[in-house]
């Protein structure tokens, strides 16, 4: 079956940085599941998995306004420590979650003073080329709810 949207598609996938570091890899959790067309994975790679098939393997390297976006400086802001519920253990480098009106976002720490917390709020993968390694392994029509609902349910086992 080939990969055309509403299609409930399972894959495993080796993420690599543009200097050829391995990132995160699917072999060892599981294969990663997705419903093709409703913009669950980043373009790029959704892009490149279009008219593909169970047990096609293939390279893709996915440039950043494809994948988590240019990196923006607007994106790199001050605020204050009581906005975050354990200012006081933070420190520069990790990633925390931050309360928003829009709900939690994910920003990294770049600075903690006194009062205020100076964090990056880019994806951490921003302004990067990504290459994925990839290996379909399922491809199946969606179920009526998984398309009701925008995603894949559990495991992709055939019905």
């Amino acid at each position: 079956m080939t990969i055309t949207a509403n299609k409930a598609v399972s894959f495993h996938y080796t993420l690599k940085n543009s200097d050829g570091e391995q990132i995160e890899t699917t072999r060892e959790k599981g294969p990663m599941a997705y419903l093709h067309g409703a913009g669950n994975i980043i373009p790029g790679l959704e892009s490149a998995l279009e008219g593909k098939n169970a047990g096609d393997q293939f390279d893709v390297t996915v440039q950043p306004e494809y994948a988590y976006g240019l990196r923006s400086e607007e994106k790199v802001q001050r605020i204050a420590a009581k906005h975050f519920r354990n200012a006081r253990k933070l420190r520069p480098g990790p990633v925390t979650t931050l309360q928003t009106k829009q709900g939690p976002a994910q920003v990294t720490v770049i600075k903690v003073g006194r009062f205020n917390v100076d964090v990056d709020t880019n994806h951490p993968l921003a302004g990067q080329s990504l290459t994925f390694e990839v290996e379909i392994t399922e491809v199946r029509d969606a179920t009526e709810e998984e398309l009701q609902h925008g995603h894949t349910h559990e495991g992709l086992q055939s019905h």
